[in-house]
């Protein structure tokens, strides 16, 4: 600890801290641009210049490091005469447009202004005007404002992991500019919105839509992955009009993902569900809701009277909140049903007896950028889970070693020590390799079924890193959690963890897929989210799923809704597929209009409140369900508030769910020795937003690259196997179903395999996510 004084002010700080370090511990103010405290220093913008004792001059505050003794003036006649001439030189090109800057009234620039600029300019030269930037459609560019700070680019480069943003040209020439004929692609590419000090990039979809000072500001929680992260809606006239980060160093830090960012677009959407409708006579009317109520009620005791509660199956969505699940349940048991699920994707059910507690992360968030050794099994990260991506790329910069296995050489912008890609059957025997040898350099006796394993020198490599940790996890992603041996690699996972004394942990794939076991939204003794749909049932109840887009197999899930009896949806949206196969409609409350709990994939519980009414009749699910248990003359079911049905879950309001534990898993069957059946495997990813019902309606997320149509990649090998090249048109088929798509070399594929995403209308007829199709040229 060094001792310093600033203004006057003695306090020790940690050696290595710089002086603005210093002045925020001591509570002073310093005027900046360029910092930002999760950036590098820049000492760009020269606006924190103070003044230091025996210095010649004035320092900048972000880039000059502390030394004992050493006595600091922030307002000092010199540090206020510095500052304010970088000011009058970052004013002389401004525009000075505020009335009609999206910026203005939250601008950095605005406020410093009033302090240190001056009441009249004495350039009276022509002013430089730069051109905008196109960098997609969700960041807006008038770079004529840009001060050159460059915290967009740090950003890019150290945070989002490549650097899309630039600067060209020196001195008052200077621009930031993407490269030649690119847009930001980064699915975090929303924060430098937030990191902008001025008005030269803006949200595109909020432009001109609302001033700062109108919108009031709600905290809430994200819907989508596993993170959680900390959200503040602003609304107005109660609408959404913009979210920003909520800053919580425990989950999101101070960023978002660009799904958590701009999805509010859906809740204001023309495909809005905003009064009950029932079918009849096979037309659609609107309905007051004691009606829909009735029929819903009237149509699950009839059908449980006449054929028992096992003849309904209910789907559940994993982005629920916990009340919802819960009272789900709930509702479903007491009219004798144990067909409940909220596992749409998963596939492999075999390790449900076995399982012990609750599958979760198996460390802390806020862990996963300490770690040493990483190994990623299935997973697509950057897409499926971006601010843990974003934690995993700060703990590879700080020297951890992250290797992969998956099916997919998917660029995770970051630093990897080993990877090893194989095709999906493979995957097991691929982590059973590492397995072996990890236990081979620890001198532990291995699983009989890995007796015959052959290990390759990659699966030592990794083997070798693990067995070296101190501090170390084992991650199974969203692609191993859906694999057909889910169950094989969940075992493999333990083994590997408990061999090198590491940890072993699921990366969560939505919001509630923690808060799903806690809610006890999974079968005891009925039938899994598989199982229902294989076996059809006389009636389905949909709790904010769209089963051909959201179950692990797209197909059977629609025939199934089309065969049944009765199909009740709960939704906030109207999908064309449900207007087509369903009875009854109940519109109920997206996130923004209802409240509840999230449990993250920590296990970390986030309850948040309704920020806007609910639009039209919708109403909130947990009310819904409520008020169902009461015509079914269900006991317990007087809840005056979700927090009671919290309070009946949780047992209170713990800040963590009790019960985590990723143990006890599955005896290790016989490993695959290779792919049933003829064609190609198909590796399948769930595309970032195509993964839930608000993304897919959010006009300017499915605008961006990462939201392009379905293509059938392969490598180079397989194209050539099939007889065609990139940009050709290729028949896919599955059964009897076929699809058109247009092939696309993905180099780091494996042979003989196609990668076709998931959840999107064109590629439902092809089935399941895991299994083998026939691809030929159109």
């Amino acid at each position: 600890m060094l001792e310093i004084e600033i203004d006057g002010k003695a306090l020790q700080v940690q050696d290595g801290s710089t002086i603005i370090d210093a002045a925020h511990q001591a509570g002073t103010y310093i005027p900046h641009f360029c910092y930002h405290k999760k950036l590098s220093i820049a000492a760009s913008c020269r606006m924190c210049l103070v003044e230091v004792e025996k210095a010649p001059k004035p320092m900048p505050a972000c880039a000059t490091p502390v030394t004992n003794g050493m006595k600091v003036f922030t307002h000092s006649s010199m540090a206020v005469k510095a500052q304010k001439g970088v000011m009058e030189f970052l004013l002389i090109n401004h525009p000075l447009d505020c009335p009609i800057c999206d910026q203005g009234g939250e601008c950095q620039l605005q406020d410093l202004a009033v302090g240190y600029g001056a009441g009249q300019a004495r350039y009276e030269e022509e002013k430089r005007v730069v051109s905008d930037k196109d960098l997609g459609p969700l960041v807006a560019t008038d770079m004529t404002r840009c001060i050159n700070c460059t915290r967009c680019v740090r950003f890019t480069q150290e945070i989002a992991g490549f650097q899309e943003l630039g600067q060209a040209f020196r001195g008052d020439r200077a621009e930031i500019m993407p490269f030649v004929q690119t847009t930001v692609n980064s699915e975090l590419s929303g924060n430098i919105i937030d990191l902008c000090p001025v008005g030269a990039l803006t949200s595109k979809p909020f432009r001109f839509s609302a001033r700062t000072w109108e919108l009031s500001r709600r905290k809430s929680v994200s819907p989508h992955d596993g993170v959680g992260a900390n959200l503040v809606v602003q609304t107005k006239q109660d609408r959404v009009y913009r979210v920003l980060p909520l800053e919580n160093e425990d989950v999101n830090e101070c960023w978002l993902a660009d799904r958590d960012r701009y999805s509010y677009e859906a809740l204001n959407s023309a495909a809005r569900l905003t009064r009950p409708m029932v079918k009849q006579d096979g037309q659609w009317r609107e309905v007051e809701w004691n009606v829909a109520l009735d029929y819903v009620s009237h149509a699950l005791r009839d059908v449980a009277k006449t054929h028992g509660g096992e003849a309904i199956g209910a789907l559940i969505s994993p982005h629920s909140t916990l009340e919802e699940m819960f009272l789900g349940q709930k509702l479903l048991r007491g009219i004798g049903c144990d067909n409940l699920d909220f596992r749409l994707r998963q596939t492999d059910f075999s390790a449900d007896a076995q399982r012990q507690g609750t599958p979760w992360l198996g460390l802390k968030v806020s862990e996963l950028s300490r770690l040493d050794r990483v190994l990623l099994v299935g997973s697509f990260l950057r897409k499926d889970q971006p601010l843990l991506a974003q934690r995993l790329r700060q703990a590879a910069k700080r020297g951890a070693k992250i290797s992969v296995l998956h099916s997919a050489d998917d660029d995770l912008l970051m630093k990897l020590f080993a990877k090893a890609i194989a095709a999906p059957s493979q995957l097991p025997a691929l982590l059973a390799q590492v397995v072996k040898a990890a236990a081979e350099q620890k001198g532990v006796a291995v699983d009989a079924a890995l007796s015959g394993v052959e290990v390759s020198a990659v699966a030592r490599q990794i083997a070798d890193s693990l067995c070296s940790a101190t501090n170390g996890a084992v991650l199974l992603g969203n692609f191993a959690q859906q694999h057909p041996q889910a169950a094989s690699l969940n075992a493999l996972a333990q083994q590997l963890a408990q061999i090198t004394g590491i940890r072993c942990g699921f990366l969560g794939a939505d919001a509630n897929s923690v808060g799903g076991y806690v809610a006890k939204a999974v079968p005891t003794s009925g039938l899994n989210a598989v199982a229902m749909i294989a076996q059809p049932r006389r009636a389905y109840l949909l709790m904010g799923v769209e089963p051909e887009l959201d179950c692990a197999d797209g197909r059977a899930a629609l025939a199934a809704m089309k065969q049944a009896q009765t199909v009740i949806v709960m939704s906030p949206f109207k999908s064309e597929a449900a207007l087509d196969y369903a009875d009854v409609m109940l519109p109920v409350s997206p996130f923004s209009e209802t409240s509840g709990s999230f449990v993250n994939t920590e296990g970390r519980v986030q309850s948040f409140h309704a920020v806007v009414k609910p639009l039209g009749e919708t109403r909130p699910a947990w009310k819904v369900l409520r008020v169902l248990g009461n015509l079914l003359n269900l006991t317990g079911f007087d809840y005056n508030s979700s927090e009671e049905v919290r309070q009946e879950v949780l047992g209170g309001k713990p800040e963590f769910v009790a019960g985590l534990g990723n143990g006890a898993a599955a005896p290790l069957a016989a490993l695959p020795t290779g792919s049933a059946g003829h064609g190609l495997e198909r590796v399948c990813d769930v595309p970032v937003y195509f993964a839930d019902a608000l993304v897919r309606r959010a006009p300017s997320l499915q605008a961006t690259v990462d939201a392009a149509a379905p293509v059938a990649a392969m490598n180079s090998a397989t194209l050539t196997s099939v007889g065609v090249g990139e940009g050709a048109s290729v028949r896919v088929k599955s059964g009897d179903a076929q699809v058109i798509l247009t092939a696309r070399l993905e180099a780091g594929l494996p042979d003989a395999c196609v990668r076709i995403p998931a959840a999107h209308a064109v590629t439902v007829a092809l089935g399941a996510q895991f299994g083998n199709l026939v691809v030929e040229k159109a």
